[in-house]
């Protein structure tokens, strides 16, 4: 875990994690993460992963069937 997202636990505890104070001191750093909403999902894609995605999956020419003939 790099750093501590200090806004991130501020805001959970403006909008409430519902957690007792025994609780929230048991959570492990990547459970907080967690339930903070950070680690979850996948990044957004750059353009190196758009290039790659362009070059497993060209466009295909105008009147080129899907098996390539």
């Amino acid at each position: 875990m790099s750093g501590f997202n200090w806004p991130a636990l501020m805001r959970a505890a403006l909008v409430g994690l519902r957690l007792t104070p025994d609780q929230f001191w048991r959570l492990t750093p990547a459970e907080l993460q967690l339930m903070l909403g950070q680690g979850a999902g996948m990044p957004s894609m750059n353009r190196a992963g758009l290039d790659a995605l362009l070059k497993a999956y060209p466009d295909k020419l105008q009147g080129e069937r899907d098996d390539g003939s």
